[in-house]
This record gives C-alpha cells, structure tokens and sequence, in this order.
C-alpha cells in the first residue's frame, strides 16, 4: 500500500514545477541555441566554388550559374577591364537534407546562412524545392 504521505509530497512538489510540455502550436516554439534549422542562401557572397554540393550526403543542393548575371564594371582607363562578378542560384531540395549543416560550415564566403527555421512541413513536394536567387 502505497504511503498517503510520500503521494501528497509528491502532488505539492508538482504543483510548483515547470510544466514538462509547451503550448506548441498555440505558443511559438523556441528552439536550443544549436538546433539546426534550414539553410538560407546569399546569393552576392557565392563565388560557385561548388564545394558544398560536394559535401551534401543527401544530394540536397545544387548551385547553378544565375539567368540574370549583372553588367560588367565600367572600365577604368589605364587598367586592363575586370571581369563581371557572376551571380549563383541555389536550388535546396528539403525534402532529401538530412540539416547537418555540412554545405554551410564548408562554404569558404559563408554564402549558407544557417538557421533555425523548423517548420518546413508540407503536404505538397514541390513546397519542399527552395529557389534561392
């Protein structure tokens, strides 16, 4: 038989806690410091070295050349012309990214930006391919 003492203790010693769950989805969730979220892409500091889709286990990402590059550097007289700095799109394919942050901590310009966006359910799979331009 269980002790009338020890159980009332118990419920007094519950009542003052912390509750163990969160009111998620009714309260934003707060994820810890190093929760490893999505990958945001950006595009001005990508030099398209490809090194992160090299990395990728899961095949995730994809860098490409950008349809719309912009215009060359006026050139300056005296100085040979300098070369049009290009411009990437990363293509992420969050269905298949297992959030290792392998592409972000191996991108030498930190053209990844890692965050700690969750939410990223979706019934269709297309929603699950981020276009970044």
């Amino acid at each position: 038989m269980a002790n009338p003492g020890r159980i009332f203790s118990e419920v007094i010693k519950h009542l003052f806690k912390e509750p163990a769950t969160s009111a998620y989805p009714f309260a934003p969730a707060k994820p810890m410091k190093d929760f490893r979220g999505r990958i945001d892409f950006d595009s001005p500091k990508c030099i398209g070295c490809q090194m992160c889709v090299r990395v990728c286990p899961a095949k995730a990402i994809e860098i490409k050349l950008s349809a719309e590059q912009p215009p060359a550097p006026a050139p300056v007289e005296g100085q040979p012309a300098a070369p049009a700095k290009r411009k990437f799109d990363c293509f992420m394919y969050l269905g298949r990214c297992v959030f290792c942050w392998q592409c972000a901590d191996t991108c030498p310009k930190d053209a990844l930006v890692k965050t700690q966006d969750f939410e990223l359910a979706s019934t269709d799979r297309n929603a699950l391919l981020r276009h970044y331009k």
